[in-house]
């Protein structure tokens, strides 16, 4: 795992003074802008090659906006952690936005500070929330995405799937049915509201049931 002050960072925003300022500021600090990007489908294709500790992602960007390339990032590079540049301002936004993969949210008026804290926060595995956001709305979204505990067995069909085995291959280690560990794994999803094996792979990351 990269030390704090040797994050990698990728920075993508369609404000190319912007993406400037932020990348000086990291670099004082310490941090490693090991690419930048002036639209979302970029930032991907970034992610996908450099696989970097934190992308900083403007909501609003040509091509593909912040929400849907963090969601493709969550896929393409699952142990990256996503910031949005934006305000929080709906309970839709909220929902989308954490469904996607996104750790935190930072107003781009709250200045450096700020996104410095939001990342060492999601970095370290919290959730940052910028002024304008809804407690009560993002505590609701996490609630729902842990509405209902895993079973001892359900935890272990997680961890075999965030370790990388096929569906037969739980089935064997476990000693159960192909049909049992499938009817398992969707359960689990269904619990978790995630959809897919990278969402497993991040919720056994943050989880601590897998090392980053």
């Amino acid at each position: 795992m990269a030390e704090k002050n040797g994050l990698r960072v990728l920075l993508a925003d369609d404000h190319e003074a912007l993406r400037e300022g932020l990348k000086a500021l990291l670099e004082r600090q310490g941090l490693n802008v090991v690419a930048e990007a002036s639209n979302g489908r970029a930032a991907v294709e970034a992610a996908k090659k450099l696989h970097p500790d934190v992308v900083v992602l403007d909501v609003a960007m040509p091509v593909l906006n912040g929400v849907d390339a963090a969601r493709e990032i969550a896929d393409a590079s699952p142990r990256s952690v996503v910031l949005l540049l934006t305000a929080l301002a709906d309970a839709r936004f909220a929902v989308d936005a954490l469904r996607a993969g996104v750790r935190g949210f930072v107003d781009k008026s709250q200045g450096s500070e700020a996104l410095l804290q939001a990342i060492r926060e999601v970095w370290e595995g919290g959730l940052y929330l910028g002024p304008g956001a809804s407690q009560a709305v993002v505590d609701a979204c996490m609630v729902s995405e842990r509405s209902e505990r895993l079973t001892p067995r359900e935890q272990q069909v997680v961890k075999l799937v965030a370790d990388g085995k096929s569906t037969r291959a739980i089935a064997e280690e476990l000693k159960i049915s192909v049909k049992t560990a499938e009817f398992h794994r969707g359960r689990i999803m269904d619990k978790l509201k995630i959809h897919n094996t990278a969402g497993l792979v991040r919720y056994a990351i943050r989880e601590g049931m897998i090392s980053a």
